[in-house]
């Protein structure tokens, strides 16, 4: 025995790794059915997160029914958001409200805790899994916490961490060197002067820019967000940005402070490379690939991470193969998320919360060729990835199948 362990293991029905939306969901749908839940999170509760905090109608009404009504303390300052604005490098800029009226604008440390604690899974906080070994009838996994390690034995477990990847790393040791990573940060700035409308998420198709540029008001500052291909030097995409917006939208700002930097494995959702895990361990949330367009994570996460735990649920009710009940449940979820991305889908059908196409259709015949231009000349910023012709090939599956091959999953 190591120095500062323990060979009691704790056994439970149902383990999540992780505290964010699709752990809060997972739990819910578990403990609602009467399993025993942990969720394990690395850091001190409540945790900071960084995020814009922009949530999608879906994921608004998800929160409320499962959740309950918002309270204030959960909310940063604008507390919504009536919908987002699409800028061009031609200076045409397209605003949309949200189906449905205004979402909140979460404050991401407290809401996050706010939803763990209502989904009445026991948390395990400061715990940083480890590892795991899937012995069939069971998995066991072991954390450390306080330098002692500790272990859990559990029927399912699932790995919700996003980004962090740590349950995925378990399974497939290989797979976070084999994927694209990014660099998603944002600044916060004193306002001097801006002139873009405060209830509106601002997001810039501009290649020169960055893979993804936006801004909005927070708590009475400017936040200044930019995401660009692990490698390059965030100050200097970051200044590009702020400069941009006073030469081009007279933005001016103060000093950049409280800067927020995280990886991001972006690209799953866009080429249908999902990873939902395998044996006894599902995989839900970003960490399985979800991510909608606009960087909005949060709705897909807590849908995603809902169907981990029906997934789960059913299993030990109806004793099956979890893997291919997990899958046949999630193939809408991965529908609904991959549809956001899909070109044919926006063209012809209405796969946003936002009315994308009416408000193209408001524009000139000119305008709406220039602002088509320029979107297919910002798609072109992730030609060095190969993405173009996966999308492609998937737009056109899921034009004939109505759905998306299951077969790209790991």
């Amino acid at each position: 025995m190591t120095k500062g362990s323990s060979e009691e293991i704790r056994k439970v029905d149902a383990l999540i790794v992780g505290s964010g939306p699709a752990a809060a969901a997972c739990a819910k749908r578990l403990v609602d059915a009467g399993y025993e839940t942990v969720a394990l999170e690395r850091k001190a509760l409540p945790r900071h997160k960084a995020c814009s905090g922009i949530l999608s109608p879906r994921g608004h009404r998800f929160l409320i029914e499962n959740f309950g009504p918002l309270p204030k303390e959960i909310l940063h300052t604008p507390s919504s958001a009536v919908g987002v604005t699409f800028h061009f490098p031609g200076m045409l800029s397209l605003s949309m409200n949200f189906d449905g009226g205004p979402t909140p604008h979460l404050h991401r440390k407290y809401a996050d805790h706010w939803a763990m604690r209502r989904s009445g899974a026991e948390i395990h906080d400061l715990t940083e899994f480890t590892e795991l070994q899937d012995k069939g009838a069971y998995v066991d996994v072991t954390a450390m916490k306080d330098e002692r390690t500790v272990r859990y034995r559990a029927r399912r477990v699932i790995g919700a961490d996003g980004p962090g990847l740590s349950v995925v790393r378990s399974l497939y040791p290989d797979y976070a060197g084999q994927i694209p990573w990014f660099v998603v940060g944002q600044k916060f700035h004193a306002v001097i002067a801006c002139p873009l409308d405060d209830r509106y998420f601002h997001f810039w198709f501009h290649p020169q820019l960055g893979h993804y540029t936006w801004s909005h008001a927070r708590d009475g500052k400017q936040l200044v967000g930019v995401g660009f291909l692990k490698g390059e030097n965030f100050d200097v995409r970051h200044q590009r940005v702020v400069q941009y917006l006073e030469h081009r939208h007279q933005v001016k700002l103060g000093p950049a402070e409280s800067p927020e930097i995280v990886p991001a494995n972006f690209g799953g959702s866009l080429i249908n490379r999902y990873i939902f895990g395998k044996g006894n361990v599902l995989i839900t949330g970003q960490a399985a690939g979800f991510f909608n367009m606009i960087a909005e994570g949060m709705s897909c996460a807590l849908h995603s991470g809902a169907i981990a735990g029906e997934a789960a649920v059913e299993s030990f009710r109806n004793p099956a193969d979890v893997q291919r009940t997990y899958r046949a449940m999630i193939a809408s979820e991965v529908r609904r998320c991959s549809d956001q991305w899909n070109p044919l889908e926006i063209a012809f059908g209405r796969p946003h919360e936002a009315d994308f196409r009416g408000a193209l259709n408001k524009l000139k015949v000119r305008e709406r060729l220039s602002v088509l231009r320029e979107i297919l000349s910002f798609i072109k910023l992730y030609a060095p990835l190969n993405w173009g012709r996966q999308i492609l090939r998937h737009s056109v599956y899921r034009q004939v199948l109505g759905r998306y091959d299951s077969a790209r999953w790991l």
